[in-house]
């Protein structure tokens, strides 16, 4: 609903009593800081967001194994921070850490594999690097059309996107 300051608010108290009831690396922590940057990133408080990706980041490492896709999350998170900011660089050295989890997590048509590809292919769209991007960007729909209904909206969007770069290169 755009309720930022409200969501915030609800977000807040529910850190608090997670914060008294649990052990401080606990993943409920991880999920409750999460979902407060979650919130600071939509607001466009990047350095806020990053701050508590980063916070449930390194509860997540500690409480999960290596390639667990909740790591993957995290590191798609931060990349859209950086993405957001500009930052395609800072933003594709985090994508790229997402997918390999991914890769090794989940199966080979799984639509949050697209994600990563879509993500990484508009990282590159940033940076200029248009046959990268195509490349990245016809993974994520080939993936999306396997695994969506044909009038999905990431079907659009990356389809769109697709557009986009063909008529910049």
């Amino acid at each position: 609903m755009g309720d930022y300051s409200k969501a915030l608010e609800f977000y807040e108290k529910s850190l608090k009593i997670l914060e008294k009831a649990l052990p401080s690396n606990h993943p409920h922590l991880a999920s409750s800081y999460n979902n407060i940057g979650l919130v600071y990133h939509n607001m466009g408080d990047y350095s806020k967001a990053l701050e508590f990706y980063e916070k449930s980041h390194k509860i997540r490492e500690k409480a999960l194994p290596p390639n667990h896709p909740s790591l993957a999350t995290s590191y798609n998170n931060i990349g859209g921070v950086y993405d957001d900011m500009g930052d395609y660089s800072k933003a594709l050295e985090f994508y790229e850490k997402s997918l390999k989890i991914r890769e090794i997590a989940l199966p080979p048509n799984h639509p949050d594999l697209a994600i990563s590809y879509n993500n990484i292919g508009m990282a590159y769209l940033g940076k200029g690097d248009y046959s990268k991007a195509l490349s990245f960007l016809e993974k994520a729909l080939s993936i999306w059309q396997k695994s969506l209904p044909p009038n999905h909206p990431n079907i659009k969007t990356v389809t769109n996107s697709i557009d986009n770069v063909k008529k910049r290169m």
